[in-house]
């Protein structure tokens, strides 16, 4: 058993393999210790019988080796495979090269990771990627963006009242709000995102026109265009609306040019 499976851990690379590749991508320095070779992963998506359009999960990114074997493996046979990778933000030591040269946490070396080893990748057969996807989104879990509301009524006084005039967490941002918006409506994280301005603001538009959101100041005529443009979502935060006219209009603009849009207020 132990000549067998040393035999098997050999032909599928090993940890000095895995620290050289890494190396290589980061101009000779090496900024992870033990990092996975890629040889290594390349034959558990073998043997996992991965498909064109699968998505493989890893829940212990490190150095994000199976984001990079994966995407060499779509390199290789044209499929369309897409990658998660689960990393909690652990610190980098002080003292280590990765700390010096400005990565702070195991998450970002696996980022860098992946952008240089998809451009490597694209370099090396230039001809056969042309079509090939490097791109890669961040995502951080955190608490709802929605602000907590525990004050029985007796304790409730202007100055907490005052502080609920806004529903949303003040350090919210716009693309925040979409995520999880894409989340509740069940919408792939993995969506095609686009912006336009319309009317002077950012609007997002989610594969296409599936769902239409915005979150910054509307007019009667921003949502308007937004209506003609006949959304299968539309959605806005409360506080966003122009005026209390426009609040009002909002679900007759939509009844006028789009009755079927399922419409969402935040």
């Amino acid at each position: 058993m132990v000549v067998s499976s040393l035999m098997l851990f050999k032909d599928v690379g090993h940890s000095q393999e895995g620290r050289q590749e890494l190396k290589k991508l980061f101009d000779g320095r090496g900024y992870f210790d033990g990092p996975k070779p890629v040889r290594l992963l390349n034959r558990l998506l073998t043997l996992a019988h991965t498909q064109g359009d699968s998505i493989i999960l890893d829940f212990f990114s490190g150095s994000a080796t199976t984001a990079h074997a994966v995407m060499q493996l779509n390199a290789e046979d044209g499929g369309k495979r897409k990658f998660i990778m689960v990393q909690l933000p652990e610190v980098t030591d002080e003292s280590s090269e990765a700390a010096k040269a400005g990565y702070a946490n195991i998450c970002e070396i696996g980022k860098e990771r992946i952008r240089r080893a998809g451009a490597k990748i694209k370099a090396d057969r230039p001809l056969a990627t042309t079509d090939l996807d490097t791109g890669f989104r961040v995502l951080k879990l955190d608490s709802s963006n929605m602000k907590d509301v525990y004050y029985t009524p007796q304790d409730t006084v202007q100055l907490n009242l005052d502080g609920l005039i806004e529903n949303i967490k003040e350090d919210r941002t716009s693309e925040d709000l979409l995520f999880s918006v894409m989340l509740d409506l069940g919408i792939l994280l993995s969506s095609k995102i686009g912006t336009r301005k319309i009317g002077g603001v950012t609007v997002f538009f989610v594969n296409d026109n599936y769902l239409i959101a915005c979150f910054e100041r509307v007019t009667d005529e921003i949502i308007t265009e937004i209506a003609q443009a006949k959304p299968y979502y539309a959605v806005f935060r409360d506080s966003s609306f122009a005026s209390d006219s426009t609040l009002v209009n909002f679900e007759q603009v939509f009844k006028t040019y789009s009755p079927t849009t399922i419409r969402r207020v935040l």
